[in-house]
């Protein structure tokens, strides 16, 4: 029999799946009833499997009236650049500090997949490839209060690529390289100061596409209301 923490995870996998891969978009309702019939859950373990989503940015419980898939608004995403030039300016300090051949091919395996992604020009792989390469200069960093802080910041950081995967894949990639080459030659300022040019450059690019998909006017009460509506309507004969 299978244990309530499996169904919950399972439950979670799945949503954050489809969050991040923008089959679900930012605004959009998620009703309980459909998503455990779905996922084949009771309510117990779908809730809970909110519940995580919501401490990551992903999900915006409103109590007593339901979810939604977080609204990515261009205040969010400023904010999520704010902290991301911070923070991984400093991992590419650190993992330059660290970096030996041997700790340096797993980020050389994820740059390769990213260059192979962006030479087939397939989204579906360039993503989470330019996703993996930050997420290993963290771990290449070896620092675990910055692994730490900057672990919650991971789906919104590939959900925030995924949203806008129309971006110059090349120019990213061959920024990547640049960074990479930073870090293995252990120039420390070096890589800084690249990861930081690198991330500064996405901000522009990313909040105009941020204007586009945001629906920054999203209510959930006024979502909650709309639900109830709809419920309340007659069903035609």
């Amino acid at each position: 029999m299978t244990e309530p923490g499996s169904l919950r995870h399972r439950a979670y996998e799945s949503i954050k799946a489809r969050i991040v891969g923008v089959e679900l978009r930012p605004g959009q309702r998620l009703v309980e009833r459909d998503l455990a019939t779905e996922l084949e859950v009771s309510r117990i373990p779908l809730r809970e499997a909110l519940r995580m989503l919501a401490s990551e940015g992903l999900v915006l419980l409103v109590p007593g009236k339901g979810a939604l898939v977080a609204p990515f608004t261009p205040a969010d995403v400023n904010h999520l650049f704010d902290v991301r030039e911070v923070l991984e300016s400093l991992a590419a300090r650190l993992a330059a500090a660290n970096a030996t051949p041997d700790r340096l091919r797993p980020l050389e395996a994820v740059l390769a997949e990213a260059i192979s992604a962006t030479h087939a020009g397939d989204p579906q792989r360039i993503a989470p490839a330019n996703a993996a390469f930050h997420a290993e200069i963290i771990e290449l960093a070896g620092n675990p209060l910055l692994s730490s802080q900057m672990r919650p910041l991971a789906a919104r950081t590939e959900w925030l690529f995924r949203l806008t995967a129309d971006r110059d894949a090349a120019e990213q990639c061959s920024e990547h390289q640049a960074l990479f080459d930073r870090i293995a030659a252990r120039d420390e300022s070096g890589a800084a100061a690249s990861a930081f040019a690198h991330i500064a450059a996405g901000r522009a690019p990313s909040l105009a596409f941020a204007e586009a998909w945001s629906q920054s006017d999203v209510d959930p009460e006024q979502i909650a209301r709309a639900r109830r509506r709809r419920r309340a309507e007659p069903t035609a004969n």
